[in-house]
């Protein structure tokens, strides 16, 4: 043979593969795991009208799974039509025979997942449609058997029953590529979960091995209803402490619930979004939450959020990804900032209030001890020799006057008792103040019960919003000193300081430079009060560091502002009086995200007398 027909590449030969073939092959885009199989089976019940859906499955969903649900059913002919490749009853075509796959209103294209796990499976399906005898129909690796009459054993008149066992038996290099049992059982739980939060109006059942996993009972419709089935799924903790998300714009509208900033979490695990009914895993997600709680939490904590999108199908395609657990929106900048808007809207609405999770964990924490004398450490002095008991005259004795912050008398006690005045007013959600302890927690009396405040944690809040308020309005006001202060850094810090002297002027701070290594400050926000300027300055020379290059302050402008309001509030270790004490109370009551500080911290605990009572066997 000669050396160029040796070196000629032959001619690929196209050939069209066999039907079973490709099943297969769709197979592996869709059906990765038993979980996908799940998700597939029960969105076809769920187009077809159920109300109730149980799950059974046995080794993770490997050896069988079993769908039954009471929807419209099957007939034999459309259990036929079902098995084909590419037939479906989600989609028609137009009088030109046109099928526009952008207009989706259902959760998928009803028999196109069902030919692919019939091919690599052993697949039996019983369904009756109204009026009509049940039929039955056989399929193992792609070999149709059927349909034919079948004994309809079901509770209700119509519905479907698929069995599917032995999944991937004919393709077994997948099964190399499954979990443990444990981990597929799990897959399974959480897909048929997150559907069932997104349809509260269906009932839900799973069974694993023989072992009811769960039962979800079908919930009335509206909030009340939606709420419950996520409390069900979430936790009661969620629904105790969820806020009601709602707001439109443009033909988009987002409902749902969050989470209040103190119950929060160490991972983004339960943070859930719907579109159109259709449980979707987007990376917008978490970017829009964080950036709606970024007052509220630390960096390393994730609030609870199950939010839903609903929008004109022509807006979102849900084909993104062969299993639909992804979608793309045509304007993904509205549906960004409708869904911000709306968390911070109702996280505003929320006021002062903290979750309930806050004095479940406080109550979680004592324990009863035994009867002390008197004279226990709340009424010793800062010395170590124990005071006596003070007489009943003392606890309605006046307060001392206040001291400044660090400035402590010697015989003062760690805990100070207000004159105790009328019953607190009905309208006072954080009632009146009766006394602070170790000059660092504000106790006060409601109508049913006792609020404890970290004064620290509670006006860092205060300050924080306040700051916002003046930046609204078109800056914080500043106090010039009368004697400036000069703080002293390296030449970094310095230089990292007065490279932001404009922005940090409009947030009430006025520096300039004062030699090499040093700046001179001239003014602080006007709010702060007296406050520890170089220890401020010091911060946010480390806050600068850690930004990019270039980085506007503005851009990073709410963890500043943060950082400099718990540096400047009130600081544990402060005395206040009685009137400074009850001002603190009204303003927390007035200002919005009270119930937490800038990191997510509860700044009060609401404990009621019924649970105070009950640690004292008094219930």
């Amino acid at each position: 043979m000669p050396d160029s027909a040796r070196l000629t590449p032959s001619r690929p030969i196209i050939r069209r593969l066999p039907p079973d073939a490709v099943n297969r092959i769709a197979a592996g885009e869709v059906i990765e795991r038993p979980a996908a199989a799940v998700k597939e089976l029960v969105e076809n019940a769920i187009d077809a009208g159920a109300k109730r859906i149980s799950v059974a499955i046995e080794d993770g969903g490997l050896k069988r799974i079993t769908v039954e649900d009471d929807g419209c059913g099957m007939t034999a002919e459309d259990l036929t039509l079902a098995l084909d490749r590419h037939a479906t009853s989600k989609l028609t075509p137009d009088e030109a025979g046109r099928v526009d796959l952008l207009n989706i209103h259902t959760m998928g294209f009803r028999g196109e997942a069902l030919p692919s796990i019939a091919s690599v499976s052993r697949l039996s399906i019983v369904s009756r449609a109204e009026d009509e005898d049940a039929a039955e129909i056989f399929v193992e690796a792609g070999r149709i058997d059927g349909p034919r009459p079948a004994a309809w054993t079901g509770r209700e008149t119509t519905g479907t029953r698929i069995e599917v066992r032995d999944l991937f038996h004919a393709t077994p290099a997948r099964l190399k590529f499954m979990r443990s049992e444990r981990a597929e059982t799990m897959a399974v739980t959480d897909t048929l979960k997150r559907l069932a939060m997104a349809r509260a109006d269906i009932g839900f059942s799973l069974e694993s091995n023989g072992r009811s996993l769960f039962r979800y009972a079908a919930e009335s419709d509206g909030d009340a209803g939606h709420l419950s089935r996520l409390g069900a799924i979430m936790g009661r903790d969620f629904s105790e402490n969820a806020i009601p998300i709602d707001a439109e714009r443009d033909d988009a509208r987002i409902s749902g619930f969050a989470g209040l900033p103190t119950l929060n979490r160490g991972n983004a695990q339960k943070q859930f979004l719907f579109v159109n009914g259709r449980p979707v895993k987007d990376r917008m997600l978490n970017g829009v939450i964080r950036a709606a709680y970024q007052d509220f939490l630390a960096r390393d904590r994730h609030p609870l959020a199950a939010l839903f999108v609903d929008l004109d199908p022509e807006y979102v395609d849900v084909n993104v990804h062969p299993a639909k657990t992804e979608v793309r929106f045509r304007d993904a900048g509205n549906v960004r900032g409708l869904l911000i808007g709306a968390l911070r809207h109702s996280l505003a609405a929320a006021g002062h209030r903290a979750s309930t999770t806050v004095s479940g964990t406080a109550l979680g924490k004592v324990q009863p001890e035994p009867a002390m004398p008197l004279q226990s450490s709340m009424w010793t002095t800062s010395s170590s020799a124990p005071r006596p008991a003070p007489p009943p005259s003392a606890l309605m004795s006046p307060a001392p006057a206040y001291a400044a912050p660090g400035v402590r008398e010697d015989a003062a006690p760690t805990a100070r008792i207000e004159p105790e005045p009328e019953t607190p007013p009905a309208d006072f959600p954080l009632g009146v103040a009766r006394a602070q302890l170790h000059e660092t927690y504000v106790i006060a009396q409601t109508t049913d019960g006792i609020i404890i405040v970290d004064q620290h944690a509670a006006h860092e809040r205060l300050v924080y919003e306040d700051m916002k308020r003046q930046m609204a309005a078109g800056g914080v006001k500043r106090q010039a000193l009368l004697i400036p202060d000069v703080v002293e850094l390296t030449e970094d810090e310095a230089a990292r300081i007065i490279e932001r002297a404009d922005e940090l002027a409009s947030l009430g701070l006025e520096v300039e430079p004062f030699g090499t290594g040093a700046v001179c400050v001239r003014a602080t926000p006007a709010l702060f009060g007296e406050m520890d300027t170089p220890g401020l300055i010091k911060d946010l020379a480390d806050d600068f560091a850690e930004y990019e290059a270039g980085l506007a302050l503005k851009e990073r402008f709410e963890e500043v502002m943060g950082n400099m309001a718990c540096r400047g509030s009130v600081r544990a270790g402060r005395r206040l009086n009685g009137e400074e004490m009850n001002a603190l109370l009204r303003q927390m009551e007035a200002t919005p995200h009270s119930g937490q500080c800038n990191h997510g911290r509860p700044t009060y605990v609401e404990l009621k007398l019924a649970d105070v009572e009950r640690l004292f066997g008094r219930r």
